[in-house]
């Protein structure tokens, strides 16, 4: 297959005119308009001057069209895979929810089952699983079931990565919840990403687990302490700890506008990971769902806990939020789509094959247009 006449989005965070050959189901060549290639005997997708991206890598979502990773059914899973896939997102590592031990163990041994088991053009490539939960603060749970919420356990953690098969890819903790935690981080920091995820922290604290080996940092500003000038928390402990990378939520909704400019220009663009933080809602009509056992009302992009009003997740897929970032924050579209595709790639350790639009690596390609609708997605070399 030759994807012609399109506007490929280079490594260096660049569009150029020309056009990319792919050899079954990787990338064979990107060629630039000054070179002819030889449009004989291939199928040719004409873009019509495009924009051509790699496909969006979400690593922090709970599900969709109204199936939850945490349902532990390979069916849910793979319609979930099949809905990103459709809208562009042609990778996915979702996130679990702070459930009992057995539960999550079974949720992360049915994912293992499935990435086994499936390998289909159609769906998204489940690359790993994004541990928002159990580790975390009862004073910051948000959406999260406190009644299952523990200090973080390596024991337990070990158990967590056994059941997964190594799709386990972050574990989340709230490091001011345990006395141990430095020990948890230093124990664990070589065989997972160590996050900071619904804590309470503050910055000494979150300080002393970045420089003991946590490097990332779940939904930026959601469910932390505010970011102040005396006090500045999390947040703070992250922007000095420069090998840190941060998830942000761009759905207009968890973050205001203003705000998300100053996070890109504080902390840098090389070290922010757009998500969605989608749950089963996510294209589906107004009304009340669930997430980790818990109501949900959504109306809108809008869901929040029917408990306390708290919210909950997103109804907004990952494809609308950098859509949002560059149509409603005044983001580059270049600086949205590495943060989209080339930073959670890194992130994942699986930037060898995805991520980014290069010989020898997957053929997973999306087509938009000026206003940044879609156009075709192309994934495993095949158009979806």
């Amino acid at each position: 297959m030759i994807i012609d006449n399109v506007k490929v989005y280079t490594p260096e965070k660049k569009f150029v005119k020309g056009g990319i050959i792919l050899d079954g189901k990787t990338i064979k060549k990107v060629y630039t308009e000054k070179e002819t290639p030889d449009l004989r005997e291939n199928e040719v997708i004409n873009g019509n001057g495009s924009y051509a991206i790699p496909g969006l890598i979400d690593l922090h979502f709970h599900g969709c069209k109204g199936d939850d990773f945490c349902d532990a059914s390979k069916e849910a899973i793979a319609r979930i895979a099949e809905y990103e896939a459709s809208i562009g997102v042609t990778a996915i590592a979702p996130a679990t929810m702070t459930l009992p031990i057995k539960e999550l163990e079974h949720v992360l041994s049915v994912a293992a089952e499935y990435r086994r088991e499936t390998e289909d053009y159609r769906k998204a490539d489940l690359v790993g699983v994004n541990m928002e939960g159990p580790f975390i603060s009862h004073v910051k749970k948000g959406a999260q079931d406190e009644r299952n919420i523990l200090p973080c356990n390596v024991e337990i953690c070990e158990k967590f990565l056994k059941a997964s098969d190594g799709l386990v890819k972050f574990i989340g903790i709230a490091p001011e919840e345990s006395g141990n935690a430095i020990d948890f981080i230093e124990q664990m920091k070589n065989k997972v990403n160590i996050s900071l995820a619904h804590t309470n922290a503050d910055y000494d604290t979150a300080m002393a687990a970045c420089k003991a080996g946590a490097n990332h940092a779940v939904h930026l500003y959601n469910a932390m302490p505010a970011f102040s000038h005396r006090a500045p928390g999390t947040v703070g402990a992250v922007f000095d700890s420069k090998d840190v990378m941060a998830e942000i939520i761009c759905d207009s909704i968890h973050i205001h506008p203003a705000t998300v400019r100053a996070t890109f220009q504080m902390m840098g663009a090389d070290r922010m990971i757009l998500i969605s933080d989608s749950m089963r809602a996510t294209g589906m009509p107004d009304g009340q769902y669930t997430l980790g056992g818990l109501d949900v009302k959504v109306v809108g992009k809008l869901a929040t806990l029917v408990l306390d009003g708290a919210i909950a997740g997103s109804a907004t897929n990952l494809m609308d939020c950098m859509r949002t970032v560059v149509k409603k924050m005044d983001i580059p579209l270049e600086t949205a789509v590495a943060c989209a595709t080339i930073n959670p790639a890194k992130s994942l350790g699986i930037s060898d094959q995805y991520g980014s639009i290069e010989a020898g690596k997957k053929a997973h390609i999306v087509l938009l247009d000026s206003g940044l609708e879609l156009q075709a997605v192309i994934k495993d070399g095949k158009r979806i």
